[in-house]
């Protein structure tokens, strides 16, 4: 077996599962649409559908018509099977014209020859000699009046038609006490496995055509980068909630917590949980492998394909976890559209990267210090500034290139926290003056289409494409969230009373 068919065979089978978890994730749903089915379905037998009733008369076909008082000739096997084949000529005599309105007046019935058609069945017992005319109608009385009629006027109509041959009555028909049809058992269990097999489809089209990225499985799709670290949701970690910075609304997280006071939760720096903690810490540490030469200062981009993925919060927290490492750091924020990294730091947005760029500032007003001086987890900032009415053309400027090439001499990595590639290009413009771009992606919000179009975008510019960081990333249950539960919320309870005691330094 070639690599090739693994790789499909690998694919197939995450396809697979990936389908099963809609199944099950969804489970309740299609449950309760299986019962609103079935109970739609019972109602609507009792209201709408009407009882109908049947009647059963069963013949004997004879080809010998010989016979004197109680003493009859022979019957031999060749009269049996003669017996048997005349059934289908019976059969057709009694759905003539002339028979079925026989029957009629017989019955004296208000019916016409077509709609008393519809309501006799007629067919062979067990390929015997014997058969059974069933009539269906709405009223048990009817029903039993036409199938006498039938059993009176049947065995004349055949005998006047062929010679040597009569149908006796095997068996009268009685009024049915109960009506044959509808079935409400039937109908209702009908309509569970309808409800349940559409819903159970519908569940499936739609995971199938979804193409929102929810696991590391869906980034593969879309790019052959490595996943360089998955931080978690750090809101949905909280206990009374939190704004996301600008995904959510401060509000309805205040009323979450029972605070009448704005009191966010802290996503940024020290105070973030354990698992958010370790996940920055994981990716500095790879970032640090992706370089060959570490003793040159790396300028790394940091973009994601929309709007509120999360990159401006990536950026802040890649430059603390770096400065942990007593590196120097300097995080600059090149999204002069929607800047946010001024409201995430204790820093001032004016002046700022635009100012320095259209020549309004010096460069040494720009650098702002995050932290205590001479502490080994602060570092510089440079806010973007006010929105100019050419964000594009300063960026690509050969002034910002210039600035970048003065920077480097002071500081071992520069973080840039750039557009979103897939709004605007201004990241595209900033990304040939970089040694490599982090792609933050955010779980259940980009999908593959547009990650894989912003990806393209990146490589045309031949711009160094570092990894993927997969962001708010929530446990869907199972063994991943027991895990978490855990081994993670042990070590940051412990963690937490730690830093509580002093016996460490938070972040670090």
């Amino acid at each position: 077996m070639d690599g090739k068919t693994v790789e499909k065979n690998d694919e197939l089978e995450i396809d697979v599962q990936r389908l099963m978890g809609a199944l099950l994730n969804k489970a309740w749903l299609i449950g309760l649409v299986a019962v609103v089915c079935a109970v739609v379905t019972l109602l609507g037998t009792l209201f709408f559908v009407t009882p109908k009733y049947q009647a059963t008369a069963m013949f004997y076909v004879n080809n010998n018509s010989l016979s004197l008082g109680d003493a009859s000739f022979s019957i031999s096997s060749g009269d049996i099977s003669a017996s048997r084949g005349l059934v289908k000529s019976y059969i057709v005599i009694l759905n003539t014209r002339e028979s079925l309105n026989a029957v009629i007046d017989y019955a004296d019935v208000d019916l016409t020859y077509g709609q008393l058609r519809g309501m006799i069945s007629a067919q062979a017992v067990d390929s015997t000699e014997i058969f059974e005319v069933v009539v269906t109608s709405t009223n048990p009385k009817e029903a039993q009046e036409i199938a006498d009629a039938i059993a009176y006027v049947l065995p004349k109509r055949i005998s006047s038609i062929v010679e040597g041959t009569s149908a006796k009555v095997v068996d009268s028909a009685v009024r049915p006490a109960k009506p044959s049809s509808p079935n409400y058992t039937t109908n209702t269990l009908l309509g569970f496995a309808m409800g349940l097999l559409l819903s159970a489809a519908l569940v499936l089209l739609r995971e199938f055509l979804d193409i929102t990225i929810r696991t590391e499985d869906d980034i593969s799709r879309s790019c052959t980068y490595p996943i360089l670290a998955s931080v978690p949701d750090m809101e949905a970690q909280s206990k009374g909630g939190g704004y996301y910075y600008g995904y959510g609304s401060p509000k309805k997280a205040y009323e979450k917590a029972g605070s009448k006071e704005p009191k966010p939760v802290e996503l940024v720096g020290g105070n973030i949980s354990f698992a958010a903690a370790e996940a920055y810490k994981l990716l500095r540490t790879k970032l640090q492998f992706s370089f060959a030469d570490e003793g040159n200062c790396r300028v790394i981009g940091v973009s994601s394909a929309l709007t509120g993925e999360g990159k401006s919060l990536s950026a802040v927290n890649l430059a603390y976890t770096t400065s942990l490492l007593g590196k120097r750091v300097l995080l600059i924020d090149c999204d002069m559209r929607r800047s946010s990294v001024s409201e995430k730091l204790p820093i001032k947005r004016f002046p700022g990267l635009s100012e320095f760029l259209s020549g309004q500032s010096h460069a040494e007003k720009l650098i702002q210090l995050c932290g205590i001086k001479d502490d080994e987890r602060a570092f510089h900032a440079i806010a973007s500034g006010r929105t100019p009415p050419n964000p594009i053309e300063l960026l690509s400027s050969e002034r910002m290139n210039k600035m970048l090439e003065h920077l480097r001499e002071n500081y071992d990595y520069i973080i840039l926290d750039l557009p979103p590639v897939g709004e605007v290009s201004d990241a595209l413009a900033v990304a040939k003056f970089t040694d490599g771009m982090l792609v933050v992606v955010r779980q259940n919000y980009c999908d593959r289409v547009v990650l894989s179009s912003a990806v393209r975008q990146f490589e045309f510019v031949d711009a160094k494409i570092l990894g993927v960081v997969f962001n708010s990333t929530v446990e869907n249950g199972g063994i991943g969230k027991k895990y978490y539960k855990r081994y993670y919320k042990k070590y940051d309870r412990s963690y937490e009373a730690a830093a509580k005691a002093g016996r460490i330094n938070r972040g670090v």
